[in-house]
């Protein structure tokens, strides 16, 4: 327990809700307002009080912290410590907030800085916000809708960092009029929703604006009957028809209405395909460029027309300009927009560059500067590696988001924010992704390049209460190659993925991870993980949502050489250590991966809403029935039923040649060697 009591005793009005509001929630439960104190019988040790001005006089994005006393051993006679909070915007009194959080959490587990009392360096800073706009963008379209409650919990959190916007990625997640097949079965926010969350978003000094689709990634309403009049391709918007223009407006006016802010994302993104499927059909042949920017046109003006200022995904105008689809032409080192093009981009429409992959500063400046080469100035988004993972890939987040965050310093980009995309499935841990939320939230509010894992961790145990050692170690997952161990990869894998999925009878993927002992590596990582949960509960209250990773490492260790060992012993025709693998791993693999199923189950029911939860849920359905299947075979052979098993008679053989566990499979390519699944 930190001994040392915080409580803000004067503020102004406008920011009481979201203090209360922290107070009510702050993990180490040491923050109180003078609406929130009560009698909880925890003994302090010092009870610290903090005042809240707002300063006009300050310049924007400024905020200032001081203290009356530089230590808090030494203390005057009838005086308290007391800290003073100025600042402009009210984002900028929560992200002051967080920092005391963080100086406080300092100073009590520090055994020399506690029994020094010396805090002036600790209570007396000030910091300069570095962006207009640094924002967060929680992907609730691919399967998983959070909840509101999650909802909540992650603006509290982007509060004390100073994240001062927030998207929720709807593409068809939210509740239209008389459109019953609009996010038909997806669990969409009704407008009642959406308006709390902007309004608790409000009291927290964040904007939030929509961000939904008006060309591509439709596919999930073009899949029915209802739409087929303004289906282009299954996933593309059929454009120049009048119809289809009066859906966007409809979304648009829908989604925009519970929101104070006039921003909005229209998407527009990898709409691969355009004007290639019943477009061709009606209107004849136009180059693809062209088409896509005629549509920019005519939905930037339904946005005029209602006061919102638009931004989009800026790919398709370099991959239709390009005319390749490839992401290749995206990053390519050239732009291939013509001047004529270029100018067809109406002037009101913000582009976003965004990218994931790249850990040069310098490959980032290259592509800004071809953004502003098209007469914008873009914003940026970068990229928390959470998706078609279980836990976030943080060790790339950071390298990636590093060099992004230090190019954007250098060119002197204003907006920027990062996201958390769920494709394939929304399987990743929320709680994973906290530590790439950090490293964004420290970028905002330093002009240094470069954003230590020091720095993070101390935040994250001060605002998260977690270990980021822990959260480090919980990478291992998917980081199963040595670091000086060939081939060396140049992005995430999501080895426990496919590891987890493939099918255990075949185990066709195994000779990818032969030459690596990992039933010892995800042993001793779930070990690892379980002492991590118990260890110093009080410093570090998150740790309990390791439960998940560790189970997942022990399933693992259970999984990834079952298939060898039967197969040893059914062709060495050794039925007594057939029996014994039969009684002993097998039995405890099938008992652990269903505890697995309904834990994931359960993470999933308290975060989100359960519409999309059986994406997941049937891909362990399939696995624990596969596993089930298998431990029939294997008692069948046993006890004379079947003569062999065909399956252990085809040896897997390797796939993708030099890339060892080095992949980044989806589901459908992991669970069967049959092109039988489709992708979630």
């Amino acid at each position: 327990m930190i001994p040392i009591l915080l409580i803000a005793e004067e503020y102004p009005e406008d920011i009481a809700d979201g203090l209360n509001e922290i107070a009510q929630h702050y993990i180490h439960q040491n923050f109180k307002t003078s609406n929130t104190i009560i009698d909880d019988n925890i003994q302090y040790e010092f009870k610290w009080g903090i005042k809240f001005i707002q300063d006009n006089n300050l310049e924007g994005g400024k905020l200032m912290v001081t203290s009356n006393l530089t230590n808090f051993r030494e203390v005057p006679p009838d005086v308290n410590l007391e800290i003073a909070v100025r600042y402009y915007k009210k984002i900028e009194a929560f992200r002051a907030l967080g920092k005391i959080f963080e100086s406080i959490y300092v100073i009590s587990n520090d055994e020399e800085i506690y029994k020094s009392g010396e805090i002036e360096s600790y209570l007396n800073f000030e910091e300069m916000a570095q962006f207009n706009h640094l924002g967060a963008m929680v992907d609730c379209s691919r399967s998983c809708v959070a909840n509101i409650d999650t909802v909540f919990y992650l603006l509290r959190t982007c509060a004390l960092l100073g994240i001062n916007c927030f998207q929720l990625y709807t593409e068809d997640t939210y509740k239209m009029e008389n459109e019953p097949f609009f996010g038909y079965m997806r669990g969409g926010y009704t407008e009642d929703e959406l308006v709390s969350i902007d309004d608790y978003a409000y009291n927290l000094g964040i904007e939030v604006f929509p961000c939904i689709q008006t060309l591509g990634h439709l596919g999930q309403i073009l899949q029915w009957p209802y739409y087929a009049n303004v289906r282009d391709t299954s996933e593309v918007l059929l454009v120049e028809y009048e119809e289809t223009y009066q859906l966007i407006e409809k979304m648009i006016r829908t989604i925009t209405k519970p929101f104070r802010s006039k921003l909005i994302h229209i998407g527009m993104d990898e709409a691969h395909g355009l004007g290639e499927g019943r477009y061709r059909q009606i209107f004849g042949n136009k180059e693809s460029c062209q088409v896509f920017l005629e549509h920019l046109q005519r939905v930037n003006q339904i946005c005029k027309n209602l006061g919102l200022t638009p931004l989009i995904w800026s790919d398709m105008l370099f991959c239709l300009a390009g005319k390749n689809n490839s992401l290749t032409v995206y990053y390519d080192n050239v732009n291939p927009l013509s001047s004529e093009q270029a100018l067809q981009i109406p002037p009101e429409v913000n582009l976003i560059y965004w990218d994931y992959y790249h850990v040069s500063t310098d490959f980032y400046s290259c592509k800004i500067k071809h953004h502003r080469e098209l007469g914008c100035e873009p914003w940026f988004a970068g990229g928390i590696w959470t998706w078609n993972r279980f836990w976030a890939a943080l060790p790339f987040t950071f390298d990636s988001g590093n060099a992004a965050l230090q190019a954007l310093k250098t060119e002197g980009v204003k907006n920027t924010f990062v996201t958390i995309w769920g494709d394939d499935g929304n399987e990743f841990d929320l709680y994973s992704l906290l530590p790439g939320l950090i490293l964004y939230g420290e970028h905002g509010y330093t002009p240094n390049y470069e954003v230590s894992l020091d720095a993070i961790k101390t935040m994250f145990g001060a605002i998260c209460g977690g270990n980021l050692d822990a959260w480090m170690e919980a990478c291992k997952l998917d980081s199963v190659i040595p670091s000086n161990a060939e081939p060396k990869i140049y992005f995430p894998p999501n080895a426990s993925k496919w590891i987890l999925w493939m099918d255990p009878i075949y185990a066709f993927l195994s000779p990818q991870y032969g030459m690596f002992d990992l039933e010892k590596h995800y042993l001793e990582l779930s070990n690892n993980l379980k002492q991590a949960m118990t260890e110093n509960e009080n410093k570090y209250p998150l740790n309990k949502y390791l439960e998940f990773p560790a189970l997942l490492a022990y399933v693992l260790s259970l999984k990834v050489n079952i298939r060898k060992k039967l197969e040893e012993a059914y062709k060495n025709n050794d039925r007594v250590k057939l029996q014994e693998l039969y009684d002993n791993d097998l039995t405890n693999l099938c008992k652990n991966t269903e505890k697995l199923w309904k834990l994931h189950r359960d993470n999933w029911l308290s975060r989100a809403k359960p519409f999309g939860c059986e994406t997941v849920e049937l891909r362990y359905g399939g696995l624990i029935i596969r596993l089930n299947s298998l431990y029939d075979r294997i008692k069948g052979y046993l006890d004379n039923k079947y003569t062999n098993i065909p399956e252990f008679e085809t040896p897997p053989m390797m796939i993708y040649e030099n890339a060892g566990p080095g992949l980044l499979l989806d589901y459908s390519r992991a669970a069967t060697p049959s092109r039988a699944l489709g992708a979630g």
